[in-house]
C-alpha cells in the first residue's frame, strides 16, 4: 500500500476521486497527490483519526495544506509508543515514485488524545470534514463502541463498508436518514480497493481537480445533494 501503487491499482479499478487515509498521519498525503494526478485521478488528503474513544474517523480535506496543518495538530496529540516492524510493519514515509524518505518510529494506530466532538471541530475550522468510518463494521466503528450512533449527532455524514447494509442502518438507526453518507473501501491491502461499485455524481463545471475535491466536501457537510446517490 505504497502511494504510487495505491494510485495505480485506484486507475485499473476505473475509479475518479480516491482519497489516501493512513492511521493518524497525512505524511504520504503529498506523495500521493503527485502520483495520482500521474494516473489522471482526482486525489484527496485525509486520515483515518482514531480519536480517544477509540472510534475510527474519516477526515478529508479540500487542499493538501489543510491536511498537512491537521496532521500537525494530531501529531502533538499522539500517545507515544515505539512502532514494532516485525508485528505492525514498517511505517515509511514515501515520494511519489515510491523511494522512502523516511519512517515513523512511533505506532500510528494507537488513539489520539482527541474525542470525537472535538475531531469534528478542528477539521471543520481547516474548512474540511469529519464523519464516523465504517459505522457497519464491529471494530472500531461509532456504532461498536458506543452501541448506537449519536441521538444528536454533529456529524453531517457517515461511512459504510458495504453499502448493501445502508437501509438497514437507516432503520435501525433514525438519526443518521438525514445525513450524506460515503461508502468506501476502506482498503489496507490493494486487493481491497474496490472498484466504482457505488458512485456520486458531483459538479465539476467549469473542471478542475479542487472543484471536484470542494463538491464532494460539500456534499458530506449536507451542503448539496449528491445526484444518483447509491454510495
Amino acid at each position: 500500500m505504497t502511494p504510487a501503487n495505491i494510485a495505480g491499482m485506484a486507475n485499473l479499478n476505473g475509479l475518479n476521486i480516491v482519497a489516501l487515509t493512513d492511521h493518524n498521519t497525512s505524511k504520504n498525503c503529498p506523495a500521493f497527490f503527485k502520483a495520482a494526478k500521474a494516473h489522471g485521478l482526482i486525489p484527496v488528503a485525509g486520515m483515518e483519526l482514531t480519536t480517544s474513544e477509540d472510534i475510527h474517523v474519516v477526515c478529508l480535506f479540500r487542499e493538501l495544506e489543510d491536511a498537512m496543518e491537521f496532521d500537525k495538530f494530531v501529531e502533538e496529540r499522539r500517545f507515544r509508543f515505539p512502532n514494532d516492524p516485525e508485528i505492525f510493519g514498517h511505517q515509511q514515509i514515501m515520494d511519489e515514485t515510491d523511494n522512502v524518505l523516511g519512517e515513523e518510529p512511533d505506532l500510528l494506530i494507537n488513539a489520539a488524545n482527541i474525542s470525537l466532538e472535538e475531531a469534528f471541530e478542528e477539521v471543520l475550522r481547516r474548512g474540511g470534514v469529519a464523519y464516523p468510518a465504517h459505522i457497519d463494521r464491529p471494530s472500531n466503528g461509532v456504532i461498536a463502541i458506543l452501541g448506537t450512533f449519536p441521538v444528536e449527532p454533529l456529524f453531517t455524514a457517515y461511512e459504510l463498508n458495504d453499502g448493501i447494509h445502508n437501509e438497514e442502518y437507516r432503520e435501525r438507526f433514525p438519526m443518521i436518514q438525514p445525513l450524506a453518507h460515503a461508502v468506501s473501501s476502506d482498503a489496507h491491502y490493494l486487493w481491497d480497493i474496490s472498484d466504482a461499485k457505488f458512485s456520486l455524481e458531483l459538479d465539476d463545471e467549469p473542471y478542475s481537480s479542487s472543484k471536484v475535491r470542494n463538491s464532494l466536501i460539500d456534499y458530506l457537510l449536507g451542503k448539496t445533494k449528491g445526484g444518483a446517490n447509491n454510495g
